[in-house]
C-alpha cells in the first residue's frame, strides 16, 4: 500500500512505495490542494457547463447547488437543500440530477448554456423508499435515464431526458432490486454498466440498459473475498477501470477491467482525511483529477493514468417505433407472435393478430388498440392467408399453434366487417407443438407448416370437411435441434425456417418437392442466438428476409433471394416524444410492404416486445414504419 499524507487546505507531497518499473507510471498519486467545508453533501467535477472557468458542481446543505471554479468561487447558485447529485451534458446545457432533502424527492434541472441560468426544474414522484443516491445514464441514442438507489435494497430507473433537453413528464422504466446498505452509484455510459455499493460487502455491477435483465456480478469485495479492508463506499469510473473508497480504512483502491475480468491493481492510504465518503474523477490527458468528499470538505489529487477506456460495444443503428399496442391480458412472458392481416379494400382498416401464449389471441387495429380477445388457450405462433373457400364463402384464414392441445387453432377473418371468429381445431402429430407459418401455392392451396420442439416439421393442407375445418398431413421433415420461426415465400415457393441455436435454412415449400435444405445464415457475427421470428418484406423493387436476433436484441435483414446477401442490422430504441419504450427479447415479428397510409406508406414492421417498460405493463407489440428502417440502412438506395 502506498501512503499519502494529506493536510487540508495546503499542498501535500506524494509518497511512493517501490514498485516494478512497469507499474510506477500507473501509481503516482499526488495531492494538489484541499478545500475544507463540512456542509458539503456531494460534489462532481465537470467538463463542460457553458460557464467559463466552471470546475465542479457542489451541493451544500441548506444552501443549494453551486457551480464553482477551481478556487471555490461560486459562479452560479441554485438555492435549496440538496443531497446526492450527478450530471450529464445535453445539447441545451448541463443536466443535473439531485435529491431535494426537504421534499425527499429526486429533482432534475438544466443549466442552460445560452441563458447561463438554471431552468426546467422537474420533480419525480416520491418513491416508497428514502433516496440515498442518484445516478444519470445516457444510452446509445443519448436518451437520459436516472437511477434512484435506496438503502434497503430498493431502486428505480426513470427516463428523464432526450439528447437535447429534459422531458416534461419523466417516465418510470423499471423497479430495481438493489443491494441493502447502498448509498453510492455510478454509471459507465459507454459500457452500459451501473455500479452500486453494498457497504460491508463490496461493489456490484448491473446492466444499465433500460431493456436489460436485472442481473449483477461483483467487482470489488471486502476481505476475505477481496482486497477491501472494511467497507465499500463511493466509486468513480475511470478509463479502463474503477476507483473505490474503502471508507472506514481511509484507503483508495484501483481496479482495472481486463475485458470483463476485474483485477485489483493498487491502493493508497489517505491520511488526514476524515471519513472519506465519495469521489469524482475527471480525465486530463494522461492523468486523473480526483476530488474526494470527506467530513471536512473536499480533497483534490492528481493521479498518473496511462490506461485507455475499453472499446464500446459495436454500435448498431437504431430506429424508433411509431405505435405500441395495448398490453396482452396475461402476466409474465405472454405476448409472442404477431401476424398482419391486410384489408385489401381498405388497407388503413387492416388488423394485427397477436398471440397471448398464456391465454388466447388478441386482435389490434393499426393504432394498437385492442379490437377483440379470444380466450381459446395457449397460442404460440400465428399466421394468415387470404382467399379460402369455406361453406361456399370466401374468407381469410388465421391459424395458430395451440400448445394446450398440440393442435392447429383456426380462425376466420371476415374481409367485410374485419371480425375474427373461431373455426375450430385440427389435430396434429406433434408432441410439443411450437412454431408455425402458412404457405399458399400457385394453385391457391393453403398449407400450414408447424414444428415440434424436437425439430420435426409437419405440413398440413387446409381443407373443408362437410362444413368443418380440417387438415391433411402431406409432408414431414426435420432439423437437428429446436426450431420455431418460419415464413413461406409464396411467390417463389420457398420456405425459410429458423433452427434457434444454429442457422436459418431454406427449402422448397411445395408439398411434393425435396426437403433438402440450403443454409441461408448461421449464428455468428451478425445473427445471435436465439433465432426467433422470421418474416418477408416483398415489394416490386426488392424482397427482404427479416430475422429476430434475440441474443443481442436486434433484427437482421438479408436479400430473400439467393445468395441471400446481408443488408444490415438494426435495433428498436426509445421514442421519447411518443412515450414508447424500446424493444428487447423479441420472439415473433411480421412485416408488410402494403401502403397502410401515414406513416406506413412503405409498409410496417410489427415486433413482440419482451419487456414493456413504458408504461411498466404486460408485454405488448411495437409498430415500426418500414420507411425509417429503409432510410437507416440505406435499403432504398440499394433497391434502385
Amino acid at each position: 500500500m502506498k501512503n499519502l499524507t494529506l493536510k487540508p487546505t495546503i499542498l501535500a507531497s506524494s509518497l511512493m512505495m517501490f514498485l516494478p518499473l512497469s507499474a510506477i507510471a500507473d501509481d503516482i498519486l499526488k495531492a494538489v490542494n484541499s478545500a475544507a467545508n463540512s456542509h458539503i453533501e456531494s460534489a462532481q467535477l465537470v467538463n463542460k457547463t457553458g460557464i467559463a472557468q466552471a470546475d465542479r458542481l457542489v451541493s451544500y446543505k441548506h444552501k443549494g447547488i453551486a457551480l464553482e471554479n477551481k478556487q471555490g468561487k461560486i459562479l452560479s447558485l441554485l438555492k435549496g437543500n440538496f443531497g446526492s447529485l450527478d450530471e450529464r451534458q445535453l445539447k441545451q446545457g448541463l443536466l443535473v440530477a439531485t435529491v431535494d432533502l426537504d421534499r425527499q424527492q429526486a429533482m432534475l434541472t438544466l443549466f442552460n448554456n445560452v441563458s447561463d441560468s438554471w431552468t426546467a426544474t422537474t420533480y419525480l414522484p416520491k418513491p416508497a423508499f428514502k433516496i440515498e443516491s442518484v445516478c444519470l445514464y445516457q444510452d446509445e441514442a443519448q436518451n437520459g435515464f436516472l437511477f434512484l438507489v435506496g438503502e434497503q435494497g430498493q431502486g428505480e430507473q426513470w427516463l428523464v431526458a432526450d439528447a437535447s433537453s429534459p422531458i416534461a413528464l419523466p417516465q418510470l422504466i423499471r423497479h430495481l432490486s438493489t443491494p441493502p446498505d447502498s448509498e453510492y452509484c455510478q454509471v459507465d455510459d459507454s459500457q452500459s454498466r451501473l455500479y452500486i455499493n453494498e457497504e460491508n460487502v463490496g461493489i456490484w455491477s448491473y446492466d444499465a440498459h433500460p431493456e436489460a435483465d436485472l442481473s449483477r456480478y461483483p467487482i470489488a469485495l471486502t476481505k476475505p473475498f477481496g482486497q477491501l479492508t472494511d467497507s465499500a463506499a463511493g466509486m468513480a469510473i475511470v478509463p479502463g477501470g474503477l476507483l473505490v473508497l474503502d471508507a472506514k480504512a481511509n484507503v483508495l483502491h484501483i481496479y482495472l477491467d481486463n475485458n470483463g475480468k476485474w483485477q485489483h491493481q493498487s491502493e493508497f492510504a489517505l491520511h488526514n482525511v476524515i471519513e472519506p465518503e465519495a469521489l469524482s474523477v475527471r480525465v486530463d490527458g494522461k492523468q486523473l483529477e480526483i476530488a474526494i468528499k470527506h467530513d471536512a470538505g473536499l480533497a483534490f489529487y492528481t493521479l498518473a493514468w496511462p490506461h485507455k477506456s475499453l472499446a464500446a460495444p459495436a454500435s448498431i443503428p437504431l430506429v424508433q417505433p411509431a405505435i405500441q399496442t395495448d398490453p396482452v391480458p396475461s402476466l409474465g412472458d405472454a405476448a409472442d407472435d404477431p401476424a398482419i392481416w391486410v384489408n385489401k379494400a381498405h388497407p388503413e382498416q387492416s388488423l394485427v393478430l397477436g398471440t397471448d401464449k398464456q391465454g388466447g389471441l388478441v386482435v389490434y387495429d393499426l393504432k394498437g388498440k385492442t379490437q377483440q380477445f379470444l380466450p381459446v388457450g395457449r397460442l404460440n405462433n400465428v399466421d394468415v392467408r387470404h382467399g379460402f373457400d369455406f361453406n361456399g364463402k370466401q374468407i381469410d384464414l388465421a391459424v395458430a399453434s395451440n400448445r394446450d392441445h398440440n393442435s392447429l387453432h383456426v380462425f376466420a377473418i371476415d374481409p367485410v366487417n374485419q371480425l375474427v371468429t373461431e373455426l375450430g381445431e385440427v389435430a396434429t402429430t406433434a408432441q410439443d407443438i411450437y412454431g408455425l407459418c402458412m404457405y399458399k401455392n400457385k394453385q391457391g392451396d393453403i398449407y400450414t407448416i408447424v414444428n415440434d420442439k424436437d425439430g420435426r416439421f409437419f405440413q398440413y393442407l387446409m381443407k373443408e370437411d362437410h362444413g368443418r375445418i380440417a387438415g391433411e398431413l402431406v409432408r414431414e421433415f426435420k432439423v437437428a435441434t429446436q426450431p420455431e420461426g418460419c415464413v413461406a415465400d409464396d411467390k417463389h415457393d420457398r420456405l425459410f425456417i429458423g433452427e434457434e441455436d444454429r442457422a436459418v435454412w431454406a427449402l422448397d415449400a411445395r408439398a411434393d418437392q425435396s426437403t433438402v435444405m440450403t443454409q441461408v445464415m448461421s449464428v455468428g457475427e451478425h445473427l445471435k442466438d436465439d433465432i426467433e421470428g422470421i418474416s418477408l418484406y416483398q415489394s416490386d423493387k426488392q424482397d427482404y428476409l427479416l430475422i429476430s436476433s434475440q441474443g443481442n436484441d436486434s433484427y437482421v435483414i438479408l436479400d430473400a433471394l439467393p445468395p441471400f446477401t446481408y443488408r444490415g442490422v438494426f435495433r428498436i430504441g426509445f421514442n421519447t416524444a411518443a412515450g414508447i419504450d424500446g424493444v428487447s427479447e423479441t420472439d415473433g415479428l411480421d412485416v408488410s410492404s402494403v401502403n397502410f397510409g401515414q406513416p406506413w406508406q412503405q409498409g410496417m414492421l410489427v415486433v413482440q416486445d419482451g419487456r414493456n417498460r413504458m408504461p411498466l405493463e404486460n408485454q405488448n407489440f411495437k409498430y415500426v414504419p418500414w420507411s425509417v428502417i429503409a432510410d437507416q440502412l440505406g435499403l432504398t438506395k440499394q433497391s434502385k
